[in-house]
């Protein structure tokens, strides 16, 4: 038997996101628009018959930027800091003997007829642009949702959102339909788990513009949003 197992990129997420930093930690935390564009030979309208039906998906996708050859059984999350080891299939973490993710995402239409093909319009995903999606599937409530679950470390560490001042100028630079996104970024802290450094600047890219900010004790103010040239 052999112990490879044939996969293809079906699509890939076009996203505000061009790199990992500021990325939403998990799915459906912002509600951040995507579009996924289908690869040529998955163009089909018909692949996505009935998927309006649909307000939620599985998007299962790779961690194409954590592909390695190795893996280890722990890893250090950096909910916990990132001193803290634990193992690998308990986390989330991208560093995993397969490179796979897993989002829920809310489905805001199927565009069926465009130049790129079938596109889906989507929101809350965690993705950077580009990455490969596997495969898509619909989320059923009845069975997918599980409210009673135990949150784990995951639930125990989780802080409460950051207040965002962001200056009305500076926010208007955006898009009108980029700016609560953007908003309900911030307030999920971006900053990496081990990185709580007071006066820092931080910034990272998002829709076109790049975004520069500090945090001081539980509000994050916005210091600058220039357009990427």
């Amino acid at each position: 038997m052999s112990d490879t197992i044939p996969m293809h990129i079906i699509a890939r997420i076009r996203s505000d996101f061009p790199t990992k930093f500021g990325i939403p930690r998990q799915s459906g935390l912002a509600d951040t628009p995507a579009r996924i564009v289908f690869e040529p030979p998955y163009r089909s309208a018909d692949a996505l018959r009935g998927i309006e039906a649909f307000s939620h998906l599985w998007l299962i996708w790779q961690f194409s930027e954590a592909v390695r050859a190795d893996w280890s059984p722990t890893v250090r999350p950096p909910k916990l800091g990132g001193n803290r080891r634990v193992g690998v299939f308990a986390t989330r973490s991208p560093f995993r003997p397969n490179a796979i993710g897993l989002s829920s995402v809310r489905l805001d239409r199927a565009a069926l007829q465009t130049p790129d093909g079938p596109v889906l319009h989507i929101s809350g995903a965690d993705l950077m642009d580009g990455t490969p999606i596997l495969d898509i599937k619909p989320y059923l409530a009845y069975t997918d949702a599980h409210p009673e679950a135990a949150g784990g470390f995951a639930l125990q560490s989780r802080k409460g959102v950051l207040r965002v001042c962001c200056p009305a100028p500076l926010l208007a630079r955006l898009p009108a339909d980029r700016q609560e996104a953007l908003r309900a970024v911030l307030a999920h802290d971006p900053r990496p788990g081990y990185q709580h450094l007071p006066g820092r600047v931080y910034g990272f890219p998002f829709a076109g513009f790049e975004v520069r900010f500090t945090v001081d004790g539980d509000t994050l103010t916005v210091v600058a949003i220039e357009p990427i040239d």
